[in-house]
């Protein structure tokens, strides 16, 4: 009677099984969490845009007017009390710098956003339109979150 052979380790065929089975996994999987990572920089801009229109907010209650309109990237006088600079000067979640505006040609009181000012920085509509369900509608033309001109979005304080 013929002896079986002992088996031991794999075949060439099982192995690239698993490859193939791990390569689909990796397809999926990759994609998901470079998602999450751009979905927690729009998640951490919507949470510090509104602390800050909260701060602005609190600095009206307590002084008896709004903050002023900034230079894009500066911190608005009136907030030094309120803010850490360099929380507001080192720039958004989302690149881009904030900015505070209180504008009558953009029908607004106050408002505190972003503004991409470097071409590299600039983030598209749809991008932004994330954000904009996070705060508000979903609808960069309308309600509490807009956008006013290519490089700027704000989040509206007060009309």
């Amino acid at each position: 009677m013929g002896r079986l052979a002992s088996r031991s380790g794999f075949t060439l065929v099982e192995i690239l099984i698993v490859v193939v089975i791990l390569g689909v996994l990796a397809a999926i999987v990759v994609p998901q969490a470079a998602n999450a990572a751009g979905n927690a920089a729009q998640t951490a801009f919507a949470r510090n845009v509104k602390q800050f229109a909260d701060v602005a907010t609190m600095h009206r209650a307590r002084e008896g007017f709004w903050i002023g309109d900034s230079g894009s990237g500066t911190l608005p006088d009136g907030l030094e009390d309120y803010v850490d600079a360099e929380a507001w000067e080192n720039g958004t979640p989302i690149e881009g710098v904030w900015d505070s505006e209180s504008r009558p040609d953009y029908d607004i009181t106050l408002g505190i956003g972003v503004h991409f000012q470097a071409a590299d920085e600039q983030k598209d509509e749809d991008y932004m339109a994330v954000i904009d369900a996070i705060l508000d509608d979903g609808d960069l033309t309308t309600g509490g979150f807009q956008q006013f001109s290519g490089d700027r979005f704000y989040y509206i304080v007060e009309f």
